[in-house]
């Protein structure tokens, strides 16, 4: 193997087999994209409750005759008990599936899948691990794309995944029919203005994870992941041209 297909393990991804015959139209009425994407490769999507607030993202992974969800470890104990409690007589199985992870920037190696969420994520591949090393700061690149994480930026039972861009990031088919909390992804998107969301912000100074952001005084919104002179946080769109503070830190709005 060259160094052209170095990657690097993805440690903190769990991976789970859905089998059986009924598996593509079991995910179908759950997921939030549609599962016959999976012909054309990845596919990026969420579990919602019944509200339309976030419950889980996942890849989805076409593997023969299963599919595979590739799913942050915070969110590998509670996923499966969620999808089984759908499961009703669908004629499906979920079970770990014990298989590497690797993701990489550059040459993708041979059985390799674009990430379809943004070209800055690379790729991943899923079985054999690459044997040349890459190392990667995968939190400058989500910064600087405005890429929510599973768990940080993502927050179950609170994010509405439309704040949070999953439209932009190719997380949501809006004519696949329904699935759960579909009705109010739907909603959002033809009915109202959103009036706060996912942007990077310029940041001088320094505030912790999760510190409150307040606008000439006002809340304003909650500070994440930061990398160098950028963060990503979650913000009043209304608010965001005022005198933006987080902790010691100042920030901007860029746009």
């Amino acid at each position: 193997m060259t160094d052209e297909s170095a990657g690097e393990p993805a440690p903190s991804r769990r991976l789970f087999r859905i089998a059986g015959e009924d598996r593509e139209s079991f995910l179908q009425g759950l997921v939030t994209n549609d599962v016959a994407k999976l012909r054309d490769g990845l596919v990026y999507a969420a579990l919602l409750g019944p509200q339309g607030r976030y419950l889980a993202d996942f890849l989805l992974v076409p593997a023969g005759d299963a599919i595979l969800m590739d799913v942050d470890q915070n969110l590998a104990e509670a996923l499966p008990r969620r999808l089984s409690m759908y499961r009703l007589r669908a004629r499906v199985t979920i079970e770990p599936a014990d298989i590497a992870v690797t993701r990489g920037l550059g040459p993708a190696p041979e059985g390799a899948f674009a990430d379809p969420r943004h070209p800055s994520l690379g790729w991943r591949r899923y079985g054999a691990p690459c044997t040349a090393a890459q190392r990667i700061d995968w939190d400058a690149i989500r910064v600087a794309a405005t890429i929510p994480q599973s768990a940080v930026e993502l927050v179950p039972d609170e994010t509405l995944i439309l704040e949070a861009g999953f439209e932009r990031l190719h997380g949501v088919d809006f004519r696949k029919g329904c699935y759960v909390g579909q009705e109010v992804t739907a909603r959002m998107k033809h009915k109202t203005e959103l009036r706060k969301g996912l942007v990077t912000l310029a940041i001088d100074g320094e505030a912790p994870v999760g510190s409150a952001i307040t606008a000439d005084g006002k809340p304003a919104g909650t500070l994440f992941t930061r990398s160098g002179g950028r963060a990503i946080a979650q913000l009043r769109l209304d608010r965001a041209g005022g005198d933006l503070r987080a902790g010691a830190a100042r920030l901007q709005f860029t746009g």
